[in-house]
């Protein structure tokens, strides 16, 4: 392999020689490593964040040395970070953010304040001082937002409640660089005018520039923003669609940039502010070819990093500083997770996800040294440790879910309850019955990273959910207990998906007595029980088998020759007709 990755590095040089173009070479040796070593990686279903960490050590300087300088491929791939925050923004709404405020604040605080405290004091016992120990400490407490989601969405996991915890604690740890940013720039000014300066002016210029910057894209953004794709959809140009997605992006991005803050967190901010609008799905579709290919740049731009002669003259500095900092922070946001009432499962597997270095650690450390606050020694192995746990996050990951699915049946029945998860959801669905329906309103709800919890009565059912991550418990929903159990009070919806015609019914109307303003749907099986569940109280119902036979209809009339626009009204009239009869001629005989 190494050969034909030289090989291709020849004719790189050979055609990009003679012409001046800033990164051509590096972006061209991206795509031909890209092409060449990633679909080893598809095909033994390793990850790819793990395929493309292994690229950049292959291409960088200290393997075979076809990328020389990796700042070039760094900068670039700091977009594919940017677009990541953006598409996550897109998938998230300020409602579903409102839902996750208690895990963000409290939880996310606690993980960056106690790590950070726990990391700065093992510093200090190495001997280095109090500023360089605190740069060190906190630096090393945040973990990285693009691997850690990159790999919660390739294993589907971004909705299941562990993923929703770790992506909660790295809002807050992206919203934490900022302090750390005005850290760095206080000790460094300290370091080099010494008692001259004053701490206080200069943390207070920067908190000012950050909350000035965020008012502003948040209120630009919510007046500006819509009515700018308004104009442009109007146009009916995708050019100039793909062109203003990329713009607001980029903008919000260089806008928290320049006041001191992570450009993720800017255009995080911009995707939330278009997540409600009619525009989000086509945005989705326009930006994720960009995110994919930039965000692969940034991994391959931590692998060039990787520097092997500080790894071969400080193998053991780094390799315990690697075993303690990881196995510390793990059992540390565990431990937090745990005492914010999740099972120990999901404990476990949040502080696996989020026990290695992140991205931000490189940019702390970096501008710690250049102000003569931290040795450049000592970052070395600091930032080559960050570099390699962070190469370590698919396979703690991993190991997260093969612990859950050994675990997950010797648990008892405390842990088989609902008590631990569903008590920090708000605005979910539940789901009463997990069946063939139920799982695929699961799955939709999931691809929107929706909460939702279901309850099915079959426990190997339930069970086999569970070490998918998903939120299915094993108990009955006709029960009050059991409802008020996974938060029905704090419910944004209900759905009935129960096969027992009778207890589908039954269900319907104890919710509607008890929780009158919780808006119920349920599936009917066929048009007496369908104009049973309407009279319980239902807000809307499904009649199965119309509309299994409707579907059937259309694709019938399809293969006779019908048009799709033919089909689709003669489908539409008949499901009108037969849900406006109903509701005008509800006795009328079935």
């Amino acid at each position: 392999m190494e050969n034909e990755v030289l090989s291709a590095g020849a004719a790189v040089e050979a055609v990009a020689g003679g012409i001046h173009v800033p990164y051509l070479k590096e972006v061209i040796v991206f795509l031909i490593a890209a092409v060449a070593v990633m679909p080893l990686f598809h095909w033994f279903r390793a990850s790819t964040v793990l395929g493309y960490l292994f690229i950049g050590a292959l291409i960088g300087p200290h393997g075979v040395a076809l990328i020389g300088d990796a700042e070039g491929v760094s900068q670039i791939g700091e977009l594919g970070v940017v677009f990541l925050l953006f598409t996550i923004g897109l998938e998230l709404s300020w409602q579903r953010l409102r839902s996750m405020r208690t895990y963000v604040l409290g939880l996310g605080s606690a993980q960056v304040l106690v790590c950070g405290a726990a990391l700065t004091g093992l510093f200090m016992a190495a001997g280095l001082t109090v500023p360089a120990s605190t740069i060190l400490g906190f630096a090393l407490a945040l973990s990285s937002t693009a691997i850690v989601t990159q790999l919660l969405i390739e294993r589907g996991e971004f909705a299941a409640q562990p993923g929703r915890i770790a992506f909660s604690i790295l809002l807050m740890q992206d919203l934490a660089v900022v302090p750390l940013l005005v850290m760095v720039s206080i000790f460094s000014a300290h370091a080099q005018g010494g008692d001259e300066v004053n701490m206080f002016s200069l943390a207070g210029m920067a908190m000012l520039k950050a909350t000035l910057a965020v008012a502003l894209i948040l209120t630009a953004g919510r007046y500006v923003l819509r009515w700018l794709y308004g104009v442009v959809a109007r146009t009916k140009n995708p050019e100039l669609f793909l062109a203003l997605s990329l713009l607001a992006a980029l903008l919000t991005a260089v806008a928290t940039g320049a006041a001191g803050l992570s450009m993720a967190l800017g255009a995080f901010l911009a995707g939330l502010l278009l997540s409600d609008t009619e525009f989000r799905p086509q945005i989705e579709t326009d930006i994720q070819p960009f995110k994919a290919l930039l965000l692969g740049l940034f991994f391959i731009s931590v692998g060039i990093g990787m520097d092997f002669s500080v790894l071969r003259d400080n193998f053991d500095a780094v390799l315990a500083l690697i075993a303690v900092f990881t196995l510390l922070k793990a059992l540390l946001i565990a431990g937090l997770t745990y005492s914010f009432g999740q099972t120990r499962l999901c404990s476990l597997r949040t502080g696996l996800l989020l026990a290695s270095g992140g991205e931000f650690a490189f940019v702390v450390i970096s501008g710690a040294v250049a102000g003569g606050v931290v040795p450049l020694t000592v970052a070395h192995v600091v930032q080559l440790s960050a570099a390699v746990s962070m190469a370590l996050t698919p396979g703690l990951a991993a190991l997260g879910g093969w612990l859950q699915t050994r675990l997950d049946g010797w648990q008892g029945d405390r842990e088989r309850d609902a008590d631990g998860k569903a008590e920090g959801l708000e605005a979910h669905v539940i789901i009463a019955g997990y069946g063939r329906v139920g799982r695929t309103i699961g799955q939709l709800l999931s691809e929107q990273q929706l909460p939702f919890v279901a309850l099915d009565l079959d426990p190997m059912r339930s069970r086999t959910a569970r070490t998918r991550g998903e939120l299915v418990y094993y108990g009955d929903a006709a029960r009050a207990e059991m409802l008020e159990r996974v938060g029905i009070a704090r419910a944004s919806a209900v759905v009935v998906t129960l096969d027992d015609s009778a207890a589908a019914s039954r269900l319907v109307k104890a919710l509607r007595a008890k929780w009158p303003k919780v808006p119920v749907y349920a599936r009917a099986r066929d048009r007496e029980h369908m104009l049973e569940l309407e009279a319980a109280g239902a807000t809307a119902v499904v009649h199965e088998a119309l509309e299994a036979s409707l579907q059937l209809s259309g694709h019938v009339l399809r293969a006779i020759g019908a048009s799709n626009e033919v089909a689709a009204t003669l489908i539409d009239r008949v499901r009108v007709e037969v849900y406006e009869r109903q509701a005008v001629a509800p006795d009328e005989a079935p």
